[in-house]
């Protein structure tokens, strides 16, 4: 992370999101401040473009985004009846076939899926307001350093919807049910303190800060083998689906596997 994202040429430029590669770093920018970076289905067909051009190269994501805010959310515009420009209205949709409204969903879903992927460890660095889609998003990514201004909110359920942009599995899994569900109900919002308290971040510092300690937690990443983070990456994110006794034994044919790589011998 030698240069800064503004120095770097884009791989994409669009729709709210800029993604620049490093090297084995890559940089995904939320691009519109003066909105508050608030989401729409254009800005997620182009975060998931973002996430199938990162380069073989990249082991390291990190998403950021300018100005005060991380990401107010959705942008209200979608629950206008024209809707966005070019795009069928939410209303247009609730009207259409079960089929179809999946579909839709499923596609607008694909922004948020791929920062789990084995091959790359992805960090969010967020500021201010993460609401609704915005705390999803900074859900979506492995590890979240977030400034000590950082607000969290769900506001769907206050809106009449549910958290549907795949935030509901990684919330329980870092803080629980009970108090999952009582962050998406009553829509409140989690501060900075309490983010780190109960696992939804990894640590908080001065604004000022945030880019910096980003940058060093990219670098102490880079630090291990590749092969061995994806290995470890990979038997951790299974681990809630497992018995002890299941995991006890992926880690010793993940293991084994490390052996042989370090040894040169095959399979």
């Amino acid at each position: 992370m030698a240069s800064s994202d503004q120095d770097l040429v884009p791989v994409l430029d669009k729709d709210g999101v800029r993604l620049t590669v490093d090297d084995a770093i890559a940089t995904v920018t939320l691009t519109n401040p003066d909105k508050r970076n608030a989401q729409s289905p254009a800005l997620w067909r182009a975060l998931t473009e973002a996430g199938r051009q990162l380069p073989g190269t990249v082991r390291v994501v990190v998403l950021r985004a300018e100005g005060k805010s991380f990401s107010a959310g959705l942008d209200r515009q979608a629950f206008t009846p024209e809707g966005f420009d070019g795009e069928p209205s939410f209303v247009d949709l609730a009207r259409g076939a079960d089929a179809e409204l999946d579909a839709t969903i499923a596609e607008y879903q694909e922004a948020f899926t791929w920062w789990r992927r084995s091959d790359i460890v992805s960090v969010a660095a967020v500021q201010g307001h993460a609401i609704g889609a915005g705390f999803q998003l900074a859900l979506a990514c492995d590890l979240r350093v977030v400034a000590d201004d950082v607000q969290f909110a769900m506001r769907e359920t206050s809106l009449g919807l549910v958290p549907d942009l795949t935030g509901t599995h990684p919330l329980v899994g870092l803080v629980g049910y009970a108090r999952a569900l009582e962050i998406c109900v009553t829509g409140r919002f989690v501060a900075a303190e309490e983010a780190v308290n109960t696992g939804l971040a990894n640590v908080a510092v001065p604004v000022g800060q945030l880019d910096g300690t980003v940058r060093d937690l990219a670098a102490a990443v880079l630090a291990a083998p590749r092969d061995a983070v994806v290995e470890t990456k990979a038997l951790l994110r299974g681990a809630q689906d497992r018995t002890y006794e299941e995991q006890r034994a992926a880690e010793r044919q993940s293991q084994a596997r490390r052996l042989r790589d370090l040894a040169g011998v095959g399979d």
